[in-house]
């Protein structure tokens, strides 16, 4: 096992913040996983599990060993007259695994396209766009246990996915590694374009005949225009989730707020967007030094160089505190702060 020391996670990291771990190791299989967990030597150092990255906010050096999964591979593992059963392995691009199952013709996460991050990542916080979620095409994932080096399998009802969110960010939050991912794709696509921008997109496009590869270019082509690339400015995508609130308090708010959108989720829960929320609170396009807020997307906070995590994690405590109180509703971060 190669374990480096004092390495730096600019690499590591879609925010580029330029921080240390005091370990790290790539793990590329899950016996080096195993052996890696049961070796007395780093049984009680305190570790950190990174994917891609794009998902993380890094306030200061890593003082753990920081383990980078790079586990590839994607295969077939059944087939049925509709559907195909694909197996991924953690470390796989998610991009480069929607536009493996684009080109095969597995239907299901087209919508999912240029989402950043790895497969192993994505389960975790229940991943979804333009009207679907990880979960509805979700078979099962194979995860090691830190403490014991166990692999066990999880079904999506143990994982018990909600809104951007799993069972591994909440309960079992720092106890498994996620090794691969399987899911349940169709041969049959049942495309979904009545959500956000697509149908228009399409239209623009000139798409004749809807297809999977039409509708994942419609989507990428939608995120490029809308969200800033990593490799140019620092950003975690989304930094909040969508917050839900009750009927009473969004009827409250619609009569101050007149444009105000809502999605109901339950009888009694609105879904409202936190970019909307954001944005009318005056913080679109905001900078302050190194780090802001991207002024096409209010859910996105930038980092523009050189600065620091503590920076980001201070101005979305200022969104907060702004956004509670011209509306009354305190967002939740989407992004792991570390």
């Amino acid at each position: 096992m190669l374990i480096q020391e004092n390495i730096s996670l600019l690499p590591y990291n879609t925010f580029g913040f330029d921080v240390k771990a005091r370990y790290f190791i790539s793990i590329f299989s899950i016996d080096e996983l195993r052996a890696l967990l049961n070796s007395p030597e780093w049984s009680s150092v305190p570790k950190l599990i990174l994917g891609g990255g794009s998902n993380v906010l890094l306030t200061a050096d890593v003082d753990a060993l920081v383990i980078h999964i790079e586990i590839k591979g994607i295969e077939v593992v059944a087939e049925e007259s509709g559907h195909v059963v694909v197996r991924s392995g953690a470390g796989v691009n998610w991009h480069a695994f929607v536009m493996h199952c684009v080109e095969n013709g597995y239907a299901g996460v087209e919508n999912l396209s240029l989402i950043p991050g790895t497969v192993g990542a994505a389960p975790m916080q229940n991943i979804g766009a333009y009207g679907v979620e990880i979960k509805d095409v979700f078979e099962h994932l194979e995860a090691v246990e830190i403490k014991t080096g166990q692999l066990r399998k999880f079904s999506a009802e143990e994982c018990a996915f909600g809104y951007r969110e799993s069972v591994f960010k909440r309960s079992l939050k720092d106890q498994f590694i996620i090794t691969a991912v399987t899911f349940r794709l169709s041969k049959k696509p049942e495309f979904r374009v009545s959500y956000g921008d697509i149908q228009q997109t399409l239209e623009e496009m000139q798409v004749k005949e809807l297809s999977l590869k039409a509708l994942s270019a419609a989507v990428c082509k939608i995120r490029q225009s809308k969200l800033p690339d990593p490799k140019e400015l620092g950003n975690a995508g989304s930094f909040f989730k969508n917050p839900e609130i009750p009927n009473e308090h969004f009827t409250a708010l619609k009569e101050r707020f007149p444009t105000l959108p809502g999605y109901p989720t339950s009888p009694n829960q609105i879904k409202v967007p936190a970019g909307w929320l954001i944005e009318q609170a005056g913080w679109k396009g905001f900078r302050e030094g190194p780090v802001g807020v991207h002024a096409r997307q209010a859910l996105v906070l930038v980092h523009y160089g050189d600065g620091h995590g503590e920076q980001i994690l201070a101005l979305s405590r200022q969104i907060q505190a702004s956004v509670c109180d011209t509306f009354g509703i305190l967002l939740n971060p989407e992004v792991n702060v570390i």
